[in-house]
């Protein structure tokens, strides 16, 4: 690996009621890896019977958000009518597209009790040409996802293809997304993409006997091959895929377009969204308006 490449550090982020997030991507440095500008970590956290860590009914649009659980469970609803139980293993793609509306929300079942969350939840860029596309949400359960082994690691394609296996996930753009747990002295050579990113969740892990940090997002160069090995337990993912060109980002929207922006801040103090069926909180738009 070239000793020039980028490593990316977290900075803090807090959603509210004490939830903080490290906070990767947009970066002041990179905007995006491949279609991805957005990469939050979470937890692990444990929180207890009184805590609310629910994120209200709130809007987006032009981008895909990518949710991904290691524990803990989330209630999903939103403004298509989808509403869906999130757990570990499973990968959720929410299309926004020309706006939708959405909640994530402590399953009923597990209010009034102490319960655990981490995860990942990534924001994608969508093609300039889909944009404006009809909103969806798909889930894809965790038994969908293929599951292999390469040198000893065990890794699960999530999105996208490595090493023989396809997720079954559609997307609009090549994408490519692996969770990978590695023990001591598992190695393996990181699958080619136009742009690519390794992010160390936890433990010690090493890029061509290079040490990584956790909680780091590693660039790597175009055309590298590089061999990822661990020296304990460690869990790792890679993310990449095409470059979709730069975007605009304001609050929750995202478009390859300035006004559009500007119009969907307008839409949604206006009260113009749709809605989610059965919420009645909602996430006010900030009080600075995008320029």
């Amino acid at each position: 690996m070239h000793p020039d490449t980028q490593t990316l550090r977290p900075h803090s982020k807090d959603l509210g009621g004490g939830f903080t997030v490290r906070r990767l991507l947009p970066a002041a440095s990179r905007q995006a890896v491949g279609p991805f500008l957005f990469f939050d970590h979470f937890g692990p956290i444990s929180a207890g019977p009184e805590d609310n860590h629910d994120v209200r009914a709130h809007p987006h649009i032009g981008l895909a958000t990518v949710t991904y659980l290691f524990e803990g469970a989330m209630q999903h609803a939103d403004s298509t009518g989808a509403v869906q139980r999130i757990e570990p293993g499973a990968i959720n793609w929410m299309t926004a597209g020309r706006g939708i509306v959405h909640s994530e929300r402590t399953p009923a079942d597990l209010r009034g009790q102490p319960r655990r969350s981490h995860g990942l939840q990534l924001w994608a860029a969508l093609p300039a040409e889909h944009e404006e596309t009809e909103p969806q949400f798909a889930h894809t359960p965790a038994a969908a996802l293929p599951e292999l082994e390469v040198g000893g690691a065990r890794l699960r394609v999530l999105i996208g293809s490595a090493f023989g296996a396809t997720s079954p996930v559609q997307v609009l753009s090549p994408t490519l997304y692996l969770d990978i747990a590695l023990a001591a002295g598992d190695a393996l050579p990181l699958p080619p993409a136009t742009e690519r990113a390794v992010y160390v969740v936890e433990g010690a892990v090493e890029i061509d006997g290079r040490a990584l940090q956790p909680q780091t997002l590693q660039l790597l160069l175009p055309g590298d091959e590089p061999m990822l090995s661990a020296s304990g337990d460690a869990r790792v993912v890679l993310i990449g895929g095409d470059t979709l060109g730069p975007r605009r980002i304001w609050w929750n929207f995202v478009s390859s377009r300035k006004e559009r922006i500007v119009q969907a801040a307008d839409d949604w103090a206006a009260g113009r969204f749709p809605g989610v069926p059965g919420e009645t909180e909602f996430i006010p738009l900030p009080d600075k308006r995008p320029g």
